[in-house]
């Protein structure tokens, strides 16, 4: 099926963190995990304060672009020097855990219960109780109204 069906990550799942800060992968995942990246992820940090989690060959595609972009523009370094700055590479054990590091862990503000959103190549991974706040300040959003919507999403019909 290629990249676009079977390495599609969706679907939101509640996952709890230990005190060493491993996290089991939805069982619904290890599978495609395996496949595509023999387990291997790689996490880094997001502006909205959650964690990108990425299988090891789709990051590398995303960090060979991150570091094309042009050095003198800042937005681009600010990209680069926390995306890149941040990204730990994930192996996943026999029993579909992976150890978050401490410094990921908090920057994110991860705990105990944490959300994992599938976000098709990648994951997010947020705390719960900043997940539900984010998400449903999104739903009341008034700026829902198409209104500030780039070009490509106004044509598209959900």
């Amino acid at each position: 099926m290629g990249k676009n069906g079977l390495n599609m990550f969706r679907g939101a799942s509640k996952v709890t963190l230990d005190t060493k800060g491993r996290m089991a992968i939805p069982s619904r995942y290890r599978e495609r995990l395996l496949n595509r990246a023999n387990g291997a992820l790689v996490a880094t940090v997001d502006r909205d304060y959650c964690l990108l989690l990425y299988p090891l060959p789709d990051w590398e595609e995303i960090e060979r672009k991150l570091v094309r972009l042009p050095a003198l523009n800042k937005q681009a370094r600010r990209l680069q020097r926390l995306m890149v700055g941040y990204a730990t590479e994930l192996e996943m054990d026999g029993h579909g855990r992976v150890l978050l590091s401490r410094e990921l862990r908090d920057f994110a503000g991860l705990d105990k219960q944490a959300m994992l959103i599938g976000q098709g190549n990648k994951f997010e991974l947020w705390d719960a109780d900043r997940w539900s706040a984010r998400r449903d300040e999104w739903l009341s959003d008034d700026g829902a109204d198409g209104t500030d919507l780039p070009a490509e999403l106004e044509s598209l019909s959900l």
